[in-house]
Parts: structure tokens; sequence; C-alpha cells
């Protein structure tokens, strides 16, 4: 008791403050009874709030990637197969660093943001205000370089993609690169009248002839890179291509469909009907070299053939720059009511770049390359145009193409994809007056079910592989009648092409009966089947082609965008849009899991799966 009344005391006199004065700092805190500072109590709380946090949120991120990992669907394919050793080529290393645990985990995040379906179909929508956010914007900026730019572009120029087009084809795959700009119709005619920055954009270049000088310039950087290659290796691979697109190279996009229109209504009708949009002759181009081509209600003005006119003027100094430096090019396809003059363009190119030397010796000798040990002619097919397998005419066209090459005396590049399009093609047909469709055709220009465009895809794998080995086979021509590169995520569609190789006698199967399986690929093949997978895409897909195929040069591309960040930010938001068909039926899901099924194995191994 007197303990408790000598306590009380003295915290009486510590309260009225006579006492503070007469004690030591020590003995001032033990009488003191107030609480600590709010501050450090809070602070301490909110530490173990972040704490716990992040542990759950880490917990989370390790659960669901574990998660993922093993409910990743085996292959159609056993691509976990290892050969021995690489491809035997001059180029080739292991292909260890495709396996980074940074590019993984970015696969992964990428692929969990494409499998969000609301995110997907509002990015345009959802990144056009962000971007505009003076802080948010910046912010923004960083994530989308930092994750979708870093996924699917190569780099901002070309000579930023330069480290990674080595790095391909030192894992003995090329490349096809594309300057992939989108043009804004109305500031793309470069200072005209109607801008209103007039006198200022009139002193600069148009977007479209930019562009142009731009693949020029691409096409120089890639030919001095095969250079150099071919220095070091001793072998000229020719495994680099360049993409075109024609939209692209005009100053207003409505000349393209203008002159299609033109060619749908004047055309000769053929004796074997192909569905819209047909198919194409040479001949069609003669509205270019002055010759009538005025029908009544024509929507085709002069301003449209000026324009149409330095379009192909333009075409050919590409053409003739790439066959000066030995880059092949791909004439990309695009929505059907630029189609048919984008094929009149395509192949008149082929007729022209594409032409077959004469049989006779001197002619054989003359082109004779002393490098590849034999009688070897200009590189060929030069040109490539674009097949879209999802478009009903696709079967008839080939046919048509290949009969009218042979007759036309040039080889026939052909570049065989799905297409990419078919949500706007369907819709467009069935809307309203005001839609772009050009079509006269009852039914939609594409097939209504990815069953029918598979089918119509493989049935084209085999005819082209079945011409490519009668090429082979035929002694008339020693340069190659046609050659041919399948676009394809497909599985099943890439393992036909296996078979069609080793049953059409272009490819010999090694290995023993439990050993992994390769086909060894001789140069004249490799140089006429070539498969490609767009960048940041099907990349296991892309390792399993690699694994089975031993071959001297790449026949294994990527498909690789360049541009500004800037300028490429509306093809990364219409990729995401486009990826929901080109990754249809969980494709995007399915990546996602193969991602998280490689960081887990490079983390923790096998454990857990």
């Amino acid at each position: 008791m007197p303990c408790i009344l000598q306590r009380g005391v003295l915290i009486s006199l510590r309260r009225t403050g006579i006492l503070w004065p007469h004690l030591s700092p020590t003995k001032c805190r033990l009488l003191s009874t107030s609480h600590p500072p709010p501050t450090s109590r809070w602070e301490h709380i909110r530490k173990r709030r972040t704490l716990l946090l992040t542990g759950i949120i880490s917990s989370s991120a390790v659960i669901t990637v574990w998660a993922d990992a093993k409910s990743c669907p085996d292959p159609p394919f056993d691509h976990s197969r290892r050969l021995a050793s690489p491809p035997q080529t001059s180029t080739s290393i292991p292909q260890a660093r495709s396996m980074d645990l940074i590019p993984l985990l970015r696969t992964y995040v990428v692929y969990s943001l494409i499998s969000i379906p609301f995110l997907v179909d509002h990015a345009p929508q959802i990144l056009h205000h962000l971007l505009r956010v003076p802080l948010v914007g910046r912010a923004v900026e960083s994530i989308v370089r930092g994750t979708f730019f870093a996924q699917y572009v190569g780099g901002e120029t070309v000579q930023d993609t330069l480290p990674l087009i080595q790095r391909l084809r030192y894992e003995n795959k090329g490349t096809l690169l594309s300057y992939s700009v989108e043009v804004d119709e109305r500031a793309a005619t470069g200072g005209s009248g109607q801008s209103s920055h007039g006198d200022v954009s009139s002193l600069e270049q148009p977007i479209y002839k930019r562009i142009v000088e731009e693949i020029i310039r691409s096409i120089d950087t890639l030919g001095d890179f095969e250079d150099r290659l071919a220095r070091e290796s001793g072998v000229k691979a020719c495994g680099t291509w360049i993409a075109v697109k024609l939209t692209a190279l005009l100053p207003r996009a409505e000349s393209l469909r203008n002159f299609s229109v033109h060619l749908v209504h004047t055309r000769p009708e053929l004796s074997e009907p192909v569905p819209f949009p047909g198919t194409p002759n040479s001949s069609y181009l003669s509205v270019l070299d002055g010759q009538p081509w005025r029908y009544p209600a024509s929507p085709l003005m002069e301003e449209d053939v000026r324009d149409l006119q330095e379009l192909y003027t333009n075409l050919r100094r590409i053409c003739m720059r790439a066959k000066e430096r030995r880059i092949k090019i791909a004439i990309d396809a695009e929505y059907t009511w630029y189609q048919p003059a984008i094929d009149a363009f395509g192949h008149a190119l082929m007729e022209q770049f594409n032409k077959l030397p004469g049989q006779r010796a001197w002619s054989k000798w003359l082109f004779a390359d002393p490098s590849s040990g034999g009688l070897q002619t200009e590189l060929q097919p030069l040109v490539y145009v674009t097949y879209q397998a999802y478009l009903r005419r696709t079967l008839t066209h080939l046919a048509h193409s290949i009969a009218l090459s042979r007759k036309k005396g040039y080889a026939l590049g052909v570049k065989l994809v799905r297409g990419a399009y078919h949500p706007y093609e369907t819709a467009s047909h069935i809307g309203s007056s005001r839609t772009m469709s050009i079509s006269t055709d009852h039914d939609p220009p594409v097939y209504t079910s990815k069953v029918e465009t598979d089918t119509c895809y493989n049935t084209c794998i085999s005819i082209v592989m079945r011409a490519i080995a009668d090429d082979i086979r035929s002694s008339s021509t020693q340069s190659p009648r046609l050659g041919v590169l399948f676009g394809t995520h497909n599985w099943q569609s890439s393992n036909l092409v296996l078979q069609e190789l080793v049953k059409n006698g272009l490819a010999r199967e090694d290995g023993g009966e439990n050993e992994p399986r390769t086909l060894v690929i001789s140069r004249e093949v490799a140089e006429r089947c070539t498969l490609a997978q767009l960048y940041g895409m099907a990349d296991s897909l892309t390792n399993h082609i690699v694994a089975r195929i031993t071959s001297p040069i790449p026949c294994v591309m990527k498909c690789t965008p360049y541009g500004a960040l800037g300028e490429v930010m509306p093809y990364l938001s219409r990729r995401a849009i486009e990826n929901k068909s080109v990754l249809g039926n969980g494709g995007a899901t399915r990546e996602r899991k193969e991602a998280a099924r490689m960081i887990w194995k490079k983390l923790v191994g096998d454990m857990g799966l």
C-alpha cells in the first residue's frame, strides 16, 4: 500500500511539472505513463500489413504460376526432345538464350493480359485515352514498352533489330522484317491544302514516302548483314526477308479500293469462275500505262491513277534494290476490298522480277554463283504474294496462279497464311451499304468456320509440296519455279508440312527407331520451302521445327515488326485484337501456360509438376 501511495504522489508531482527538473532522463522514462507516439505504432502496423500483403501476393503468384505450369497441356507433338547436337550449320548454337527468365516472365504477363477478353476488346480505346493524360501517359507508355512492345516488336529502328536477327540466326532461324507503321490517311498526304499545319507539313516528306525510303534502307541494312555473315561463314544463306504493305505506300488507301472496284467490274470472265475477290492477270495494270480505263460509274479518278502509278514506281524501286542485295520481298495481304488491286500489283512484280532465265547453256554460266559450288541462278523467287486460306477463292486462285506463272515463265512465290481479318470481313459483308465491302457475291468472301479454313490450308500444303517436288525433279530449269512460305501457328499444319517433305522425297529421316527422328533437307529444298511464326508467339512450335530439321540454311523464320513505340502503338493494339483469332481456341491460354511451365522448371525443376 505505501508503494502505491508513493507512486501516486510521484505521478502527481510529474503532472504538475515540479518533479521533472530533479529527475534523471532514465527515471523520467520509467515514470512516464503516456503511450508511444501514434506515428510509431501506425508505422509498425503499416509495415506488418505491407509484409502480409506482399506475402499474400507473392504466394498467390507462385500458386498461380504452379497451377498454370501443372495444367499446361502436352504439345501435339513432343517438342521436349532435343537433338544430341544442334543443326549442322556454320551459324548455329544451342538455344539457351531463348530460355532466359526475364523474357519468360514478360511472356507470362503479356498472355495473362491477352486472356482477358474485355481488356483486349477495348485495348485501343483504353490506350488512346490513357496516353493523353500527362503523367499517367508516361507510366502507361513505360508499361507498354516493357511488355507488349518488347514481346512483339524487334526494336525501334532496323539497326535495333540486328542483335535479335543475329541471335535468331545463331539458332538457325531466319527473319521476315516488317516496318509496321500504321498510316493516318488524314496526315498521309504530307501537307495538303486541307491540313491544319499546311505551312509546316508542306516542308516535311509525306508519310508514305518516308516509309518507302525506310524499306529501302532496311533492305540495305539486311543486305550488309547477310554479306558480313557470308564472309564469316562462307555460306550465302539468304535468311532475311522484307514484308511490304501496299496501303502504307499510298497517300490515300482509297485509291487501292477504287482500283479494286474497277478490276471487279472490268476484268474478263474466266472459264472456271473464281469466288470474290477473284484471281489476277498481270495485264490488269494496263490502266497505269495510259490505256482507256473508264466505264460508267467508275470510282477510279485521275488522281487515283497518278497515285497508283507512283506506287508501282516505288514498288519497282524496292524490288530492284532487293534483287541487288539478295533480300526476298513478301507482299502482305489485306482486306478483300483492297485485294484485287494488291493481287494485280503482286503478280505484275513477280512477272518482272521472278522471270526465269533462258535455258541456253551460256545463260546458266552467266548466272552461275561460284560460291555455291555449282550452277546456281539468281535468287528466286524474289517476290512472294500472300494467299489467305480463309478466303473461299484460295484453292482455285492458287491453281490459277500456278498455271499463270508457268504460262508467263516466272517463278511463283507463295506466302500461305490463314488470315487475320475474319471478324472485319464478315461484319462488313453483312453490314449496311455504307461498309467497305465491294463483293458482288451473295456469300461472304471468307469461310464461316475455322474447320473449313484449316481444311483449305492443309489442302494448299499438299498442292504446293507436290508442285515443289515436281519442280525439283524436272531437269528443264536450274532455277526454282515455285517457292513457299508457310505462315502458321498450327501444330497439325506444321507437322503436315514435315510429313509432306518426307512423302514427296524432299527430305530424308535420320535417326534410329529409339532416337529422335530428324529431317535432313538439302539447300535446294530449303530455298523453296520455309515455315514462319510471328515474333513473340508460338516459340515452342518454332523450336520444335528447328529441332526436327537439319538444313544448311534457315528454313524456319520469325516475322518481326519494328518501329518507334509511338508509331507502332496502333499496330500493338490491333495485334492484341487479332490475336483473339490467331490464338483462337484457347491459344493465348496455352501460350501463358507454356511460359509458366518453363518458368517453373527454370526455378525449381520438375518438382511439383
